[in-house]
């Protein structure tokens, strides 16, 4: 018993991806990055006081993303069911969630949108498309087991406060862009994290430590 109790908590099995935080991304897993370029007329854009997203963020957002592939050790157990989002790695999300897919009508104007490594599936392009991995099968108030040893993200979905996790601290951390103002073609598709900001994406995030 003893033996079994030092053993890591590995995460679930299969791809997919998260949005790193400051204090980097889990062992082994790949990295990448997408720089958004926002409105340029009265930038609105938005984010918490105090975050620990990992990135640079001003009047242009840039987000680094951590995924993990089929190859990169984990355990053998599915995602817990709950009521939250991951970020969509390939084809298809881990079993018990439902897809979906926020899209972001950037800078129309002199655009200068740029990305590197490994991102969540999509389309990054002069616009950005990201598609998510979301479920509500189980009560955000039920603490589900995911690895503690580093802090994550994952996103709300219909929950109003953040799902719980066991041995973890949760902050809800947002952050909304100002998106292109003329013929705005922001749009959500499916099962994805909640987004109220209108012609602006915002987009709740759940800070675990």
């Amino acid at each position: 018993m003893i033996a079994e109790r030092n053993i890591q908590l590995q995460w679930p099995a299969g791809s997919y991806t998260l949005v790193k935080a400051k204090t980097g991304c889990p062992t082994g897993w790949h990295e990448g990055w997408r720089k958004q370029d926002n409105e340029d007329n009265n930038n609105k854009n938005e984010i918490t006081t105090g975050h620990h997203f990992y990135g640079t963020f001003g009047s242009n957002m840039k987000f680094y993303y951590c995924t993990k592939d089929q190859q990169t050790t984990s355990g053998t157990q599915s995602w817990p069911n709950g009521n939250y989002c991951i970020l969509r790695q390939g084809i298809s999300c881990p079993p018990g969630f439902q897809t979906g897919s926020i899209y972001w009508d950037d800078e129309d104007k002199n655009n200068s949108n740029d990305k590197d490594g490994i991102l969540p599936s999509g389309e990054f392009d002069k616009n950005t498309l990201i598609n998510y991995c979301c479920r509500s099968d189980g009560s955000y108030s039920t603490k589900i087991v995911l690895p503690t040893e580093k802090p994550f993200y994952l996103l709300r979905f219909t929950s109003s406060p953040c799902q719980q996790i066991k041995g973890m601290i949760a902050s809800e951390e947002i952050i909304k862009t100002d998106d292109e103002d003329n013929n705005n073609n922001n749009n959500n598709s499916g099962s994805h994290p909640l987004n109220d900001g209108g012609r602006n994406n915002r987009l709740y995030y759940c800070y675990y430590h």
